[in-house]
């Protein structure tokens, strides 16, 4: 088949231009019938099975650039995969070209300045381990396969944010590849109202290259681990959760939830991270293990890095999935039934998550970022997950009833935990008061909407 028989999108590129743009690139050009195609277009939520016309296996800005410029001249749609999280599938496209960052790892820690230089397809888990190899770390998530450049640019919440604040409120700078192909630094005193933009405005403003953070003292040891119970103590478990969780110091973290065992048992859990002295820390723990006695208490000192693995394999590549999210300022006796009605029979693979937010998320105005959420609260979240397609219509529907009953209670939601039937609505939602300047700049450094395979902000002049 010859090249330019692969070609859609309503035009046929002549192979010598083609021939041009590949050895114009350092890293690989990929058609769909070469290999390392399959891996480059495949992303974790299984649900998303699609096929671009070409993928750019970056191996640098150079060819970030020169594919933004290709895709933008050849009326291409443009997707750009990082760690390939989308909840959304917006890290992948049919037809078009697939900018893959999966190759550009490199980091480069100051642990002088205890900040770290990281190119935009690092994971997590390689963030974590140049880092803690200084007993340094950055608030970034609770699944160490996550990218750190999609869960950087939507707002970034993990273990360390009520301590450190959120992953975009420790962002130093951003290399960034703009619609118009031109490479920019972002960061406080250059380009300062790109770089508002993007602490917190996906990807709709370029294609990062490299992110910069402020690191801290971390580990490489904290104090944490799982504690569960029986499902059927669910609602007192919540009930104790919502006092503990928000008096608690900065340094503890506590998620808590409802999921299934690897022997198939449902089971009500707590996942906790303490920062400080371990002695202090056993002494916060005391009211929690002052609680019937649970089936396990896992909590113990453990390498930082082994913590941010914990949720892995509870989320694995492939596996389809689904959700909906919101804030939840308070877990409310009512709440609290409506979530254990609809839990008692809740799917294998499927999580209910509460994560409290306080502290330092909290010192930070809503106007300052374009995430505005910044009172106390929880982010609550429904992840339905499955293996068969066939089980997707009832478990959607599952979800989306539970959503009804749960939302009067919730308020906004988070652009990371996007699903693809949420619309502009829901974008909104997600920036609040904050999405009318970012559609001015997004009219600024994108006016045609180039960038617009993300949880899409419009460009408008007048906000």
């Amino acid at each position: 088949m010859k090249t330019n028989e692969l070609i859609s999108d309503d035009k046929k590129i002549a192979e010598i231009e083609m021939e041009a743009f590949k050895s114009s690139l350092r890293g690989a050009l990929l058609l769909p019938d070469q290999e390392g195609y399959d891996q480059s277009r495949t992303i974790w939520n299984g649900m998303f099975d699609k096929y671009p016309t070409m993928v750019v296996k970056c191996a640098g800005p150079s060819d970030v650039i020169a594919a933004v410029n290709f895709a933008r001249e050849n009326k291409l749609i443009l997707a750009v995969k990082a760690g390939g999280h989308s909840f959304a599938g917006r890290s992948t496209c049919d037809g078009g070209l697939l900018i893959d960052l999966s190759n550009m790892k490199g980091i480069r820690v100051d642990s002088l300045k205890q900040t770290v230089r990281a190119e935009a397809g690092a994971l997590l888990s390689d963030l974590d381990h140049e880092t803690q190899a200084f007993g340094l770390a950055v608030t970034a998530g609770v699944v160490s396969h996550t990218g750190i450049a999609g869960l950087t640019l939507g707002g970034g919440q993990g273990y360390l944010m009520n301590k450190f604040g959120l992953t975009i409120d420790n962002l130093l700078s951003v290399d960034m590849v703009l619609a118009d192909g031109s490479f920019v630094k972002a960061s406080k005193s250059e380009n300062e109202d790109l770089f508002w933009a993007i602490r917190g405005g996906g990807g709709n403003f370029g294609v990062v290259t490299s992110l910069e953070y402020q690191l801290h003292k971390v580990g490489p040891e904290v104090l944490a681990g799982m504690i569960l119970y029986p499902l059927d103590q669910a609602k007192k478990m919540l009930q104790f959760y919502r006092e503990y969780s928000m008096n608690t110091p900065d340094e503890m973290s506590v998620i808590a939830g409802i999921f299934t065992l690897p022997d198939g048992v449902k089971v009500f859990g707590f996942v906790v991270c303490w920062m400080g002295d371990f002695d202090e820390g056993n002494r916060q723990l005391e009211p929690l293990r002052a609680l019937p006695p649970p089936l396990a208490d896992l909590i113990a000192p453990v390498p930082y890095v082994q913590l941010q693995k914990s949720f892995d394999a509870a989320v694995p590549h492939g596996m389809h999935r689904y959700n909906k999210m919101g804030y939840i300022p308070e877990i409310t006796d009512e709440l609290i039934d409506i979530i254990v009605r609809n839990t008692k029979e809740v799917s294998p693979y499927s999580m209910i998550l509460f994560n409290v937010m306080k502290g330092a998320v909290t010192r930070v105005r809503p106007e300052d970022t374009p995430f505005p959420y910044r009172g106390r609260q929880w982010y609550f979240d429904i992840t339905p997950q499955w293996v068969d397609p066939e089980e997707a219509d009832s478990l959607i529907a599952w979800t989306r009833a539970f959503w009804d009953e749960v939302e009067p209670h919730t308020q906004g939601t988070a652009v990371n935990w996007l699903s693809p039937d949420d619309g502009l609505d829901r974008v909104k939602a997600a920036y609040g008061p904050n999405y009318y300047r970012l559609a001015r700049l997004k009219h600024k450094y994108d006016p045609d909407n180039f960038f617009r395979l993300n949880n899409n902000i419009l460009p408008n002049a007048n906000g």
